[in-house]
């Protein structure tokens, strides 16, 4: 089997799909691997380490997609100006495509796809099972957000995080509230407690009480006896009482915090809208809400996606690929969940599709000639 890295060329990603760490596990394994040069260089992987990794290395685009069996990329494939094509035309029909697609967002890629006969899995739509964790890119560059959010928060806020004692007197820790507790949200409360704030969190998700108190912070929840979540382990859409009951909750949290990190996702994909503008007017002038919803619409209905405004005295971050802004280690732990994908079905030489297992029948958005619901 042949897989193509191709360089990634929507703007601002940084990220590379696969690294020579994880080039040179697949080459052992018995596939040839084939970079295109300069694919590594924005996240500081050169062209001469994949090559010392046993990966070829192509110049042209055309090249290299119309010779890989799987194709492996960060971000859906996109129309190539200096070209004048699209990278799904550049694909072999038949070939594999294996990256972060988000369907729901990119129907147009979706059909693209699916008319170039192209099967296509989604690391986004992968199940959120036992087995699958090691292919989880969701979760990996999560984790990335909810760290680099915090950073970005910190620097913003005209506040210390942590408590001084200081000649002049105390200066008591910043109040951060998080709004989610999956991955991102924990990795933020980790982050803001480890910077020395007092941190306060809130899920839909009881069961998330435990991690969250585990990491030093506050549970703030609604009792509820809705099921939370789907049978994918991603969040859903609760009653409208429930929502009444939270927003009162978000409402009196908002009004006491200095930073309020938002990162609620229905399905993984869809952001619901938990800030009003009231509650931003609401808010303590100076402080921040980092919302790392933002490019599924933001859980703030002042969030303006990839943008950063002040309403109020209060700043409202929407930023759109935090990950890419740390691209050495989004690099390194996202090429490592796809040679865990690709490796998990390689068998006696070859890759096994098996439609029947979960974890591809999970992760399939398109495959002979057809778009697949999931």
């Amino acid at each position: 089997m042949k897989i193509a890295v191709p360089r990634e060329i929507r703007e601002g990603e940084r990220r590379v799909a696969l690294v020579p760490e994880s080039c040179a596990r697949l080459v052992k394994a018995g596939i040839a691997v084939t970079v295109e040069c300069g694919a590594g260089e924005a996240a500081f992987f050169p062209d001469d380490a994949y090559r010392e990794a046993g990966a070829g290395m192509v110049t042209g685009a055309p090249e290299l997609l119309g010779g890989a069996d799987l194709v492996l990329k960060v971000l859906p494939p996109a129309h190539r100006s200096s070209l004048g094509k699209h990278e799904v035309d550049m694909m072999r029909k038949g070939a594999m495509l294996l990256g972060t697609l988000l369907p729901s967002r990119h129907p147009d890629v979706v059909e693209k796809l699916a008319a170039r006969g192209i099967t296509a899995f989604a690391t986004d739509r992968i199940p959120r099972i036992t087995r699958a964790q090691s292919m989880d890119t969701l979760s990996s560059m999560a984790n990335i957000a909810g760290y680099k959010a915090v950073l970005i928060a910190a620097n913003l806020l005209p506040k210390y995080f942590p408590m001084l004692t200081t000649a002049a007197g105390t200066v008591f820790p910043a109040k951060v509230f998080v709004i989610g507790a999956g991955v991102a949200g924990l990795q933020a409360i980790a982050t803001a407690r480890r910077l020395g704030a007092v941190v306060e969190a809130t899920d839909t998700r009881p069961a998330t009480r435990e991690q969250v108190e585990s990491l030093g912070a506050r549970f703030a929840g609604v009792e509820t006896e809705e099921a939370a979540q789907d049978a994918s382990g991603y969040a859903k859409e609760l009653s409208p009482e429930y929502s009444r009951r939270q927003a009162a909750l978000l409402a009196a949290r908002c009004a006491a915090a200095d930073v309020v990190i938002t990162t609620a996702l229905i399905g993984g994909v869809k952001a619901p809208r938990l800030i009003t503008a009231e509650m931003v007017r609401g808010m303590k002038p100076g402080s921040v809400i980092a919302d790392l919803a933002a490019e599924g619409g933001g859980n703030c209905e002042l969030t303006r996606p990839g943008e950063t405004v002040t309403v109020g005295g209060v700043t409202i971050l929407g930023p759109l690929n935090l990950p890419a802004e740390m691209p050495w280690h989004a690099s390194t732990l996202y090429s490592r969940n796809l040679a865990s994908f690709v490796a998990a079905f390689w068998k006696d030489g070859r890759f096994v599709l098996d439609l029947a297992d979960e974890i591809l029948r999970g992760a399939l958005v398109t495959h002979a000639g057809e778009v697949r619901s999931g």
